[in-house]
């Protein structure tokens, strides 16, 4: 068997990937718990010169690693090059706090010492998505190698040079030889690995029906997860709302990476004394925002990942139409053989519609009209999701009360869109999945929070 990468804008084959064998994975993982003797051993000053090595790399390479994702996903270029510039800045991140964050945490006891010291556990399995290839596994690979951990990637089957990419520029930085590793290998071959004794733990980053299938096997074998699932964020627009402002933030955030994005705004809700005129401006500025060519600059929004997955995303649409939703722009399928989806905007969205209920992946936004804030703030906590969710409105502190004590998610933000960033924790809560990637908190779920007790 082998993992095909098919460029969606063309329609072509970039190239097939023979699938590993059991025996090779195997192999790979022994190579990498054997290295990871060594790393764990390390200082964190030769980890952190290691780290800006992968950093420095990343930016020498930015152009070179975009057009990756530009011929695998359709990502349009400028977005892929600043997906690598994050990269590098997730790991000059840790290179620079990581030590800081895992330093001994003195405990006042009646012993004469007694603290709390943060070690290694072993070899990581990182299951990674197609959306953003580059980013999801450096906000892993930073925090792990950094922490002293191991690394194996599974990524998505569509996404191989990417993986295979990251693997080389770990491999170049001055890691142990095998720190991190890259495993070609379909879903159907994930079982056999998670429970192979040396993978201490697993995060995957996916759909949240991946993500119970993992947590389901993992937990059997008593191995920690993290999980950063599906979401359907709803973003509130109240009636003091900044109209312009949260229009042109809500549309970029719809748009991110072509829609297909976890945090990406799905859900407007918006108060119905200001609805009409909020709409017409969502509205002007979706249409400006221009599809075509991804290695083409001067468009906005590149292709979906695949066909397939525009194909399915393009079924929900008609399925919300039939159940009542209107479509006032875009839901058609464009001629040709690029996987490219419209902007398109759908109103009369109510309680039980798909668009309603469940994780749009395209650039699809459901507009929901809500009595008043309450009613708001009900609706965008009626979902089964919980992974970001924005308010606008000019009274500043009427808006931190909602995200920090009403809206129920793990980001809430305020007169701005969610988004990941290093120095702030990032997960959900619900079927969004659980645990923490960034920050202080990330770096500490994949640690043994050992307590040491001297009498």
């Amino acid at each position: 068997m082998s993992l095909k990468s098919i460029n969606p804008y063309t329609g072509k084959l970039i190239r097939s990937y023979p699938e590993y064998t059991q025996k090779k994975i195997d192999a790979i993982i022994n190579a990498t718990h054997q290295d990871w003797q060594k790393l764990k051993l390390t200082s964190f000053k030769e980890r952190s010169v290691w780290m800006n090595n992968i950093a420095k790399a990343l930016i020498t390479e930015k152009e070179a690693l975009g057009k990756l994702m530009v011929d695998e996903i359709g990502k349009p270029v400028k977005d892929a090059i600043a997906e690598i510039e994050k990269c590098a800045s997730v790991c000059e991140y840790y290179a620079t706090h990581a030590e800081g964050f895992l330093e001994d945490e003195l405990i006042e006891t009646e012993a004469q010492k007694s603290y709390v010291s943060f070690q290694p556990i072993g070899i990581v399995l990182a299951i990674m998505p197609w959306n953003f290839p580059f980013w999801q596994v450096f906000r892993f690979v930073a925090p792990a190698l950094m922490a002293g951990n191991a690394g194996i990637l599974k990524h998505a089957s569509n996404t191989s040079a990417c993986a295979l990419a990251i693997e080389r520029i770990v491999k170049q930085s001055g890691f142990p030889e095998n720190s991190f590793n890259a495993i070609i290998i379909s879903s159907s071959k994930l079982e056999e690995t998670i429970k192979n004794p040396l993978i201490k733990a697993v995060t995957l980053t996916g759909s949240t029906g991946a993500g119970k299938k993992v947590a389901a096997l993992a937990g059997g074998l008593i191995k920690k997860t993290v999980l950063e699932l599906g979401g359907s964020d709803p973003y509130i627009v109240l009636k003091d709302a900044d109209l312009q402002m949260a229009a042109e933030t809500c549309v970029n955030s719809r748009l991110i990476n072509n829609g297909q994005s976890c945090i990406a705004a799905k859900r407007f809700i918006v108060e119905q004394s200001v609805a009409k005129e909020f709409i017409k401006l969502f509205k002007a500025k979706m249409e400006a925002k221009k599809f075509g060519d991804p290695a083409d600059t001067n468009f906005h929004l590149g292709t979906m990942a695949r066909t397939d997955l525009r194909d399915d995303l393009h079924k929900q649409v008609l399925s919300a139409i039939n159940q009542g939703a209107k479509c006032i722009l875009g839901g058609y399928l464009p001629e040709g053989k690029a996987a490219f989806y419209p902007p398109t905007i759908l109103t009369n969205v109510k309680k039980g519609n798909i668009a309603y209920n469940e994780e749009i992946f395209g650039p699809v936004a459901a507009i929901i009209i809500a009595k008043n804030e309450d009613d708001a703030i009900a609706i965008a906590n009626d979902t089964s999701f919980g992974l970001g969710g924005a308010i606008f409105t000019k009274n500043i502190k009427k808006g931190e009360t909602i995200a920090r004590e009403r809206l129920q998610a793990g980001s809430c933000f305020v007169n701005s869109f969610v988004k990941s960033d290093p120095r702030l924790p990032f997960g959900g809560i619900n079927e969004s999945g659980y645990g923490r990637e960034l920050s202080l908190y990330g770096i500490k779920e994949f640690v043994n929070i050992k307590t040491v007790y001297i009498k």
